[in-house]
């Protein structure tokens, strides 16, 4: 039996304790499935544009009026935002900087921007059903929108599928947040991006990560010409997948690659637990002040809950080791048609 030991996230400083004793359990989670009646009461679906705010964005291949039919990707602004626009007035830190006594309970206006990126004007529950060139086009509208707000402090964009996953709408979306700061996550990424690069003089913390990994095949999912899939060193819960550009990229908006093997990651996913699972995936790229960055995908199913330990530590608890997941995935081609 192995001892469970503990790994640090090159990324992120967080660590997390693999626990592989654990790791022969049988799963059990709620599928991405489409529910009786939802295509009726669905506002992201083709034909239901009035029940949304007025696009921002769409992909019209054969023309038409905002707003109308027709599109096969689509952006409104979120109906229930998380941000509001209007100028930014995001509090300091009262324990950043100073001395005497600061003020401990501050507040401020959350501005900013919260967009809804419709993957697709059919109702699938899944992204997963997209085919590949349905696919490149939704990532192709996640580009565009990060684009579109590239003036923002961070631009996060997620998909939510599953409501083990926080989803509260069943057709599959991804959700795109303009931020006025840079949350603290992030901003401890950034510092360690730039951290790496003064200790060696020049390297890129990501760059350097691949070039390991892949000398080590450990834990490779699959590898094409645009990009890198992997099971992360460090990856908190079980099947966590991370995509990563082989070219040193800081900006995902300004990138053309990765769309590819990262539906064919996900395919293979798929394949090997048997149904699409609940999953949180986000866009990790370049926010303000990142003089050294270089943009990734992240992939985290949800097959495990977070308890006591996980919420009062901070530590994450992986039943699953990663190499064990490159090897399980690494046999499946993702080769899937969609329905």
């Amino acid at each position: 039996m192995a001892a469970p030991e503990l790994r640090i996230d090159p990324l992120t400083g967080l660590r997390v304790v693999l626990a592989p004793a654990r790791a022969d359990r049988p799963f059990s989670f709620e599928s991405s499935t489409v529910h009786e009646g939802a295509r009726e009461q669905c506002p992201l679906c083709e034909g239901h544009e009035s029940w949304t705010p007025p696009e921002r964005y769409a992909v019209r291949p054969r023309g038409g009026e905002p707003d109308t039919p027709g599109w096969t990707v689509r952006a409104v602004p979120n109906k229930y935002p998380l941000l509001e626009p209007g100028e930014p007035a995001a509090p300091e830190d009262p324990l950043g900087s100073g001395r005497g006594d600061p003020e401990l309970l501050v507040t401020g206006t959350a501005t900013g921007y919260h967009e809804v990126i419709v993957h697709t004007p059919e109702h699938r529950a899944s992204i997963t059903e997209l085919d590949a060139a349905q696919f490149e086009r939704a990532v192709t509208g996640w580009r565009a929108r990060s684009q579109a707000h590239s003036d923002a402090a961070c631009v996060h964009v997620m998909v939510n599928e599953g409501a083990a996953a926080g989803a509260s709408l069943e057709h599959t979306h991804a959700q795109l947040y303009a931020l006025d700061f840079v949350p603290a996550l992030i901003a401890r990424e950034r510092e360690r991006f730039t951290a790496h690069n003064t200790r060696t003089m020049g390297g890129c913390l990501l760059c350097d990560v691949v070039q390991e990994e892949v000398r080590r095949r450990e834990r490779v999912v699959a590898v094409d010409d645009d990009a890198v899939l992997l099971a992360p060193f460090a990856a908190r819960s079980p099947y966590e997948l991370q995509l990563v550009p082989r070219r040193h990229e800081p900006s995902f908006a300004e990138s053309e690659s990765g769309a590819g093997l990262l539906h064919d990651g996900l395919l293979k996913l798929k394949d090997r637990l048997g149904a699409a699972p609940p999953m949180n995936l986000w866009v990790r790229t370049a926010p303000r002040g990142a003089e050294h960055f270089h943009w990734h995908v992240d992939v985290v199913p949800r097959l495990t809950r977070l308890a006591g330990f996980e919420l009062g530590t901070g530590l994450g608890v992986n039943i699953v080791p990663p190499e064990r997941v490159a090897q399980e995935l690494s046999e499946y081609r993702g080769s899937f048609a969609a329905p």
